[in-house]
């Protein structure tokens, strides 16, 4: 979450609404943003902290552990018709990366204003590639991984 915190200005510059949920009620958020994350992002988290007591959200979304009584780690890419479009989920002992997340949402905001498709590891400025019947059996000839 710290590490989205660190990019967040580059999120809100892409008209990008960041939000984090937890089973954490706000009290332990509270005390979460004054006591670790304001030491580690200078102001601490700039986006909301949202409770999911219960794991009401997580279950819809499929990462509440009710065994457990937490949502598992996961992000997600909503667009603005609020289809999910991306997900990840890891369990904890492996961090998520949020400069793959920005490349994410940058080629899928791509792909919405242009119709073009984005091939693996695409960045801004990178080949494209427009779907059509004269792709076919030409991809090789445009995109080389």
């Amino acid at each position: 979450m710290a590490a989205v915190a660190a990019l967040y200005d580059e999120f809100k510059s892409l008209d990008v609404e960041v939000l984090s949920l937890s089973t954490d009620s706000r009290f332990v958020h509270q005390i979460w943003q004054r006591e670790e994350l304001s030491k580690m992002v200078d102001g601490g988290v700039p986006f909301p902290m949202l409770s999911d007591g219960g794991g009401k959200i997580g279950s819809i979304y499929g990462v509440y552990d009710e065994a457990a009584g937490v949502d598992i780690r996961g992000r997600f890419i909503i667009d603005p018709d609020f289809v999910i479009r991306a997900m990840e989920v890891l369990t904890p002992e492996v961090g998520r990366n949020p400069a793959e997340l920005l490349r994410q949402v940058k080629a899928f905001q791509h792909v919405a204003r242009t119709g073009e498709v984005t091939p693996s590891g695409w960045e801004p400025g990178d080949t494209t590639l427009s779907p059509g019947p004269d792709l076919v059996g030409r991809v090789w000839e445009v995109w080389k991984p």
